[in-house]
């Protein structure tokens, strides 16, 4: 895929960053390496390659999970600087 300097300008324009001539120049030549190098990856046949989501063989340690006791309505808004009933009032924010 091809990216000139019109598509990045336009990108830019899309994002609302302001680009100079050099830069648009500039990131224009370093997408296209980019993409090109991606199509080159997309030459490989990776049909045996299992997906993975991590590139080591990190697994979650996780502790299992153990009922307790909840805390009452009052002990949870013991320290709540506003409340009303059982629960937390907090400031309206819509206008």
């Amino acid at each position: 895929m091809a990216i000139d300097k019109k598509t990045v300008e336009y990108v830019a324009h899309l994002a609302r960053i302001e680009l100079q001539d050099k830069e648009l120049e500039k990131l224009s030549s370093q997408l296209h390496d980019i993409l090109g190098f991606i199509d080159k990856l997309s030459e490989l046949d990776t049909k045996d390659v299992l997906p993975t989501s991590h590139i080591l063989p990190i697994n979650n340690v996780l502790r299992n999970d153990q009922p307790g006791q909840s805390l009452t309505p009052a002990k949870a808004l013991e320290n709540a600087p506003s409340s009303e009933g059982n629960f937390f009032t907090v400031p309206k924010v819509i206008e």
